[in-house]
């Protein structure tokens, strides 16, 4: 199953829109939001999705009630953790901050989480992903990334947007 990770967009409407032309050029299955969208004026350009939508809330949320009336047109939303089981049976456990995984359940696949705006991928001591997709936002790093995954074969490619395909900064990975 092809999923695409993204986090901390922070109103950022123009990279909002490229997250989904790539999401949906991709045909990607699902996709998974770590928080940090802010304003309800970012939901809009997410219901072009072509994928299934789940996500949790990150800490620079505004308006919580307006973000969870829009994300009834687009998919799930909901306070971290945000527990997900996909059609393949990969569970998922999403969260805003790395520390919120601290004193959950083992009962997950594949964790993802945000916040730090830097792209960070790793497998624990249990053989599990760890994936942190960095800032789609690039406010602050400059460097707008999201995440493809393959969960059947848990290979992974860090993409910066913006960029073309063939020149994009990736960074495969599972192997």
């Amino acid at each position: 199953m092809r999923v695409g990770i993204f986090a901390d967009t922070h109103d950022h409407l123009a990279n909002i829109r490229l997250i989904v032309e790539h999401f949906n050029r991709a045909e990607v299955e699902l996709v998974l939001f770590a928080g940090d969208l802010v304003s309800t004026f970012a939901v809009p350009p997410l219901r072009r999705l072509k994928a299934p939508f789940i996500g949790c809330f990150g800490d620079n949320e505004g308006n919580k009630v307006g973000l969870m009336a829009g994300f009834s047109l687009v998919g799930q939303m909901g306070e971290p953790p945000v527990r997900h089981t996909a059609t393949d049976g990969t569970r998922f456990i999403l969260c805003h901050m790395e520390r919120q995984l601290r004193g959950q359940a083992d009962d997950w696949d594949i964790a993802v989480f945000g916040h730090t705006h830097k792209p960070r991928i790793k497998t624990d001591e249990a053989g599990r992903l760890r994936i942190n997709p960095g800032e789609s936002s690039g406010w602050t790093f400059g460097r707008p990334t999201i995440v493809l995954l393959e969960t059947a074969t848990k290979r992974w490619e860090i993409v910066t947007l913006g960029q073309s395909p063939a020149l994009a900064a990736k960074k495969p990975g599972g192997e």
